[in-house]
């Protein structure tokens, strides 16, 4: 893991898969604690909060969760029981919440808060292997359901200051995710599974924000490892979050590159602050 300065948190992209990926955690998951342990090591009681954006909220505006006490949401069917029985009882931030609509709506995303909503897998399954302990309380935002890349790259932009502040900024979707594929048998990763996940880590590394950006025209298979858009754009949340693409040229630290059922790639890394912030 990257070195964490005293003053800035790094931004992180977390891949997480299946919700099977709570109980089959494979070498992604190993590495999530292991990156967090060191984190939290690293920042002490500095570490406030985490703010996290997944792909199963996707709401007609921007929102943010102000409910002090989530609820763990298994938001799917048809999965082992055990899964089901599974808690993330971290607290809710509702004082935090309040920072991330101030900077939003002073950003001029018009962003409302929502007292009522749980944690739904895309955040609590991810952060079962991050911090076990669910000890580290949890705002969780929505992905809004007109945003593309540049949108959801300004939303994690406007966030960028809060990771001076303690607060761990989090996109969590998945490098690849054709679910139609899911069933096919092979254990072996997919070709095209391996080709779009090396590209978008290479661009990562070249620092090429216009091809980011426009990825669907340019990554080999972007239609085929992504059918729609909303598990790729939280990769957006956390380069905006980190100030990738600017000139202090933050680079990906990679925590996984797996591969899951052949078509699911769990590609996480975590992305330092621009130098400017330390």
């Amino acid at each position: 893991m990257s070195a964490h300065s005293a003053s800035a948190l790094p931004a992180l992209f977390i891949s997480h898969g299946a919700p099977l990926f709570a109980t089959e955690p494979g070498t992604t998951g190993p590495a999530l604690t292991r990156w967090g342990q060191a984190l939290k090591e690293a920042a002490g009681p500095g570490l406030r909060g985490i703010v996290i954006m997944s792909p199963h909220w996707i709401a007609r505006t921007p929102a943010v969760m102000t409910n002090p006490a989530p609820a763990t949401w298994h938001d799917f069917g048809g999965f082992p029981q055990a899964l089901y029985a599974l808690q993330y009882p971290a607290p809710g931030h509702p004082e935090l919440a309040r920072e991330v609509l101030g900077l939003l709506q002073g950003a001029g995303i018009a962003a409302q808060g929502d007292d009522k909503r749980p944690l739904d897998h895309g955040a609590w399954v991810p952060l079962m292997h991050l911090f076990p302990d669910a000890s580290v309380p949890v705002v969780q935002v929505a992905l809004p359901v007109s945003y593309g890349p540049a949108e959801t790259y300004a939303m994690g932009q406007a966030l960028a200051g809060l990771c001076e502040r303690g607060v761990l900024l989090v996109g969590s979707g998945s490098m690849t995710h054709n679910l139609g594929e899911f069933f096919g048998g092979a254990r072996e990763p997919a070709p095209y599974v391996v080709a779009f996940s090396r590209w978008v880590e290479s661009t990562l590394e070249r620092g090429d924000f216009s091809a980011m950006l426009d990825y669907r025209r340019q990554a080999p298979d972007a239609q085929r490892a992504h059918p729609s858009e909303d598990h790729f754009l939280p990769i957006f949340f956390a380069l905006g979050a980190a100030g990738w693409g600017g000139p202090q040229g933050a680079r990906p630290d990679y925590l996984s590159r797996e591969v899951m059922y052949s078509m699911l790639a769990m590609d996480s890394f975590a992305l330092s602050a621009p130098a400017s912030a330390h």
